[in-house]
């Protein structure tokens, strides 16, 4: 559909529906199941912006970088070469750098650590657009120009890591025992622990110029870098408006099994090995982290939903298990593997081309119930934030006819599909209209409804952004992420495939993360048990076919050899002999013990 002919469509529906409904309906999103705008985003930019909401307690808003960087005052985008130049001034931190060639290798180094380009252009003459996590000091920028472009991952990773009651994510008080804390103990918060070397804090903590940097601390050419560009902007941007919603939200999805393993991870990872192992080596593996846990945390949601369309209940917490995927551990090398690979990962995308029906019906029914005076003493003690499962499980409750008020909604709602249909019809929207008329295909007018708004939205807005946030939230075909694609010609036209892989990165960093015991100590894990293990926590099928899959044993027992060849190469697996029980998994880096914060 065209974009004029969605228009014109969402102007029908505002017409029949009424525009306060349509704007609340109108959308992707369903925020109390998962708490993020279903778009693409870029992975590797959450991080400054998490550091900012964690030092904080609210979302970031506009900050010096534009204003301080730009060449001329009507510029409206700052280039790697406008920031070499600005820093090449300042002859206090640095000299002979003025001259073009000064010019070019500082710019050169600033593109290499601390800074992309749009579309991860090279040049020097290229738009900036996002910020790298070198130093706690990138949230002193404000890349993107708006944190909303961040789809609201950073905030939502705050959340899962806060863990804290309440609509809107607080300062933690002092005696509050957490790993991640947010505030004033920013200082104690295991992410910020390797990334904020040298920062000093003066009084008063709300004063957005009160982060220093120790002169005296030695620290890496990238960090300092980092720093002398905050250092330029004089303070850290400001708290985001009110208008425009400066508190962060306070919402975990609903795949609460999932959420509680990427906090574990994330947990176990930094108290582990930030701080001890170099940081070079460590970012990468964290953006692993983070790549594995959101990925695991979106997979599933979606897994949890599709259940809910069938049965109106969420699946609860102790009886969640992750989706299952085969992974081609040759990278795509191995035909036969790559080829199962893409026809598992293919089927789940099958599967989830319901998602965006059932969010539109969670969207209906939402808004309906909120607005039902019948429901509203029912639904006056049922919480929706953190945890939105009981009353998501509601709505299903009125799906499904199980409570008195479905059948007012479902009147209500039949009466409006026929007069959209009626309007459709007028305006040459046959296909929709047919689907709201037709009863005998489906009588639930909840259904009837959501399949029709979803079919006038568009797949582009709808099996489109789905796909792309899966994209980013695996930061696919990145050295650091889990998804590979690639474009093959199917009956005369080009089709994309994608598949789950283990890069090097992923690899090292499950090793590691799973070499842990509960204590952060080294335990002794078999290269049988680590397998087990993927599988188990993340649906990471290795030398298993996933449920419902066939596989020949052939095939399974190449993919497991690969892996353990590759596990070799990086140094990470040994064994005295070929027997099963006699290859382990090895770190590379040495632990320190570490001091508790106060958690538990």
């Amino acid at each position: 559909m065209s974009s004029t002919g969605k228009e014109t469509s969402k102007k029908i529906v505002e017409e029949v529906l009424g525009k306060a409904r349509v704007e609340e309906i109108w959308s992707g999103n369903y925020n109390k199941a998962l708490p993020v705008s279903i778009q693409n985003f870029d992975l590797g930019a959450v991080f400054p912006a998490v550091f900012y909401m964690f030092r904080y307690g609210f979302r970031r808003g506009k900050g010096k970088f534009l204003e301080t960087f730009r060449k001329e005052e009507s510029a409206k985008e700052v280039k790697i070469q406008d920031i070499a130049l600005k820093l090449s001034q300042d002859d206090s931190n640095f000299q002979g750098f003025l001259e073009p060639v000064g010019q070019a290798i500082l710019g050169d180094l600033l593109l290499s650590f601390c800074f992309e380009n749009k579309k991860n252009a090279m040049g020097r003459e290229e738009p900036v657009a996002r910020v790298a996590p070198v130093h706690y000091f990138s949230a002193h920028i404000d890349l993107p120009d708006e944190v909303g472009n961040l789809r609201y991952v950073p905030e939502m990773i705050v959340s899962m890591l806060a863990d804290q009651p309440g609509e809107f994510v607080k300062m933690t008080q002092e005696k509050e025992k957490t790993w991640f804390p947010v505030g004033k103990r920013f200082d104690q918060n295991l992410l910020l622990k390797g990334f904020r070397k040298g920062v000093v804090r003066r009084e008063p903590f709300s004063d957005h110029s009160s982060d220093r940097f120790d002169e005296k601390t030695l620290v890496g050419i990238d960090e300092l870098l980092m720093i002398r560009v905050a250092q330029n902007l004089k303070q850290a941007p400001s708290k985001q408006r009110e208008e425009k919603g400066g508190n962060i939200p306070n919402q975990f999805p609903i795949a609460s099994h999932a959420t509680r393993k990427f906090s574990e991870d994330l947990r176990s990872f930094t108290q582990a090995y930030s701080g001890n192992i170099p940081r070079q080596a460590f970012v990468p593996l964290l953006e692993s982290c983070i790549a594995v846990g959101l990925s695991s945390v979106i997979f599933n949601v979606f897994k949890l939903l599709l259940n809910w369309g069938e049965t109106g209940e969420i699946i609860p917490k102790q009886n969640q298990k992750p989706v299952e995927f085969f992974v081609d551990c040759s990278n795509g090398t191995n035909k036969d593997l790559r080829k199962l690979a893409e026809a598992s990962f293919d089927d789940f995308l099958r599967q989830i081309k319901r998602i965006p029906v059932i969010l539109m019906a969670l969207r209906i029914l939402d808004y309906e119930t909120m607005h039902d005076p019948e429901c509203r003493e029912k639904i006056k003690n049922i919480p929706t934030s953190p945890d939105a499962t009981e009353w998501i499980n509601f709505l299903g409750k009125l799906l499904f006819e199980r409570i008195e008020e479905s059948k007012m909604l479902f009147y209500d709602l039949n009466k409006r599909s026929s007069e959209l249909a009626e309007r459709l019809k007028k305006e040459e929207f046959a296909e929709t209209a047919e689907i709201l008329e037709n009863i005998d295909a489906q009588k639930n007018p909840v259904w009837r409804l959501a399949e029709a708004l979803t079919l006038l939205q568009g797949t582009g807005n709808t099996d489109g952004k789905i796909s792309k946030m899966i994209y980013s939230a695996t930061f696919a075909e990145r050295p650091n992420g889990l998804l590979f694609k690639r474009t093959i010609k199917k009956g005369g036209s080009n089709r994309q495939t994608r598949y789950l892989i283990f890069t090097d990165s992923v690899l090292e960093y499950l090793v590691h993360r799973h070499l842990l015991n509960n204590k952060k100590e080294y335990r002794s894990l078999s290269f049988f048990k680590f397998l087990e293990t993927l599988q188990k926590r993340y649906g990471f099928c290795v030398n298993k076919a996933p449920h419902g899959m066939e596989i020949s044993n052939e095939l399974l027992q190449k993919n497991r050899s690969i892996l353990e060849h590759r596990l070799r190469d990086l140094g990470i697996l040994i064994g005295v002999n070929d027997a099963e029980g006699m290859k382990y998994l090895k770190p590379r880096f040495k632990l320190e013990k570490e001091v508790s914060n106060g958690a538990e």
